[in-house]
């Protein structure tokens, strides 16, 4: 049972917030989520070239997730001292805009569907070991580690809309095969960068699935309910707001930009969630958070024009923000098998993700999107009791913090 409650670092070492260290794997997420925030503002252009429905857009997305069934393997591995995947991580930028750049030219749906797939075992290959390597480096701020971690992701969704927006005003769908090469300068670059770094180097001890199954009931199953319910609002809002958008008559720019600002509210959220989690406590931050968040949808819901911008922006402030907090709460809860939970719990919130995905898809194309909107806010409500059910987390006192930051 000693893996499933909070260990703190006993050294002064261990207890370093590693900035130097930690901004290359930041670096490295803000590349890669760039790629890949490429695919809901150029959904609907997938949409009309291959005449598709809804439910069968919904399915690209969860193609894309379906990798990360693999992600607790990943993390296993990641936990096992003989192997290093820091390549994964290096090389992730490089194949995920490789395979985002061929998109235009794929003939057919089946050749997207594989295409998708492919994507999402790159996603998965850079996910499960990254955060991994970011609470350990992080010392006794797991919390801020965290929200730089997933601020980075959300920079990179936020210029992702406007870059593939951008790219297909100039050279149209089939041309943006020609930003593939800064995602390989990237790597390149990343590669340099992490020649003295390891995704082993977090380890204490090897990494034991058998350490997670005390906690499965207590922690995973509360983790799950906040995930799923969790997952419907995130995901109407990222992957079909463009396309709602548009359904209500804005312009295929505007759509994109509607992300981008969603997704660069969100930057401001994540980089703060984690490191108010460190002081006041994950649950008291997730509460707050979840509620927020089906409120600020429904507000969106009722206004238009010029007020869809400061909505937007709440919105897109506490939505995306608890991700962090959620990550750290694993990180927390497993310092000996750090990888193997953390991707555990990526293949969880990827695969409820795909699933509300689908029903999201559905819901579009026998509802429409505003009443699936809606929908997602309420069930996002559900998480709230399950947050009240999450053992407690021990924060830092504000000494402790100052400490650390000094």
């Amino acid at each position: 049972m000693t893996s499933t409650r909070l260990t703190t670092p006993t050294t002064k070492e261990e207890s370093r917030f590693k900035l130097g260290q930690v901004l290359p794997i930041v670096s490295g997420h803000f590349i890669h989520d760039t790629y890949t925030a490429f695919v809901a503002p150029l959904l609907p252009l997938l949409i009309e070239r291959f005449s598709l429905s809804l439910t069968q857009a919904g399915r690209l997305t969860a193609f894309l997730q379906l990798p990360s069934i693999i992600n607790p393997f990943i993390g296993y591995l990641a936990d096992t001292p003989s192997v290093s995947l820091r390549y994964f991580i290096i090389f992730a930028p490089a194949v995920t805009a490789s395979l985002i750049g061929v998109m235009g030219f794929a003939t057919n749906y089946l050749s997207l569907t594989l295409l998708f797939l492919l994507i999402g075992i790159s996603v998965a290959a850079f996910h499960a070991p990254a955060p991994a390597m970011i609470a350990h480096i992080s010392g006794r701020r797991v919390g801020l580690g965290m929200s730089l971690f997933m601020a980075a992701g959300e920079l990179g969704r936020t210029v992702g809309p406007i870059v593939a927006v951008s790219a297909v005003a100039a050279w149209g769908l089939d041309g943006i095969y020609r930003l593939v090469v800064i995602g390989w300068a990237s790597s390149l670059l990343l590669l340099w960068r992490f020649r003295q770094v390891s995704s082993k180097d977090h380890l204490k001890k090897p990494g034991n699935w058998r350490a997670l199954l005390p906690a499965m009931r207590t922690f995973f199953l509360p983790l799950l309910i906040i995930t799923l319910s969790r997952a419907f609002l995130t995901a109407s809002i990222t992957t079909y707001l463009p396309t709602f958008m548009k359904s209500e008559g804005a312009t295929l720019a505007l759509a994109g930009i509607s992300l981008s600002i969603l997704e660069g509210a969100g930057v401001a959220g994540a980089l703060l969630s984690g490191s108010i989690s460190d002081r006041v406590g994950r649950k008291p931050t997730l509460l707050i958070l979840m509620s927020a968040s089906a409120l600020m949808l429904i507000v969106f819901l009722q206004v238009s024009d010029w007020l869809l911008v400061p909505v937007l922006l709440l919105l897109g402030f506490v939505s995306l923000s608890p991700q962090p907090v959620l990550l750290a709460l694993v990180q927390d809860r497993f310092p000996n098998n750090r990888a193997t939970a953390n991707g555990l719990y990526m293949s969880m919130s990827f695969l409820v993700r795909s699933f509300a995905l689908q029903l999201l898809g559905m819901g579009g194309d026998i509802w429409g999107l505003r009443t699936t909107f809606y929908a997602s806010a309420f069930i996002s409500l559900l998480a709230v009791p399950a947050i009240l059910t999450l053992p407690r987390v021990p924060v830092l006192s504000e000494a402790e913090v100052d400490e650390e930051q000094s």
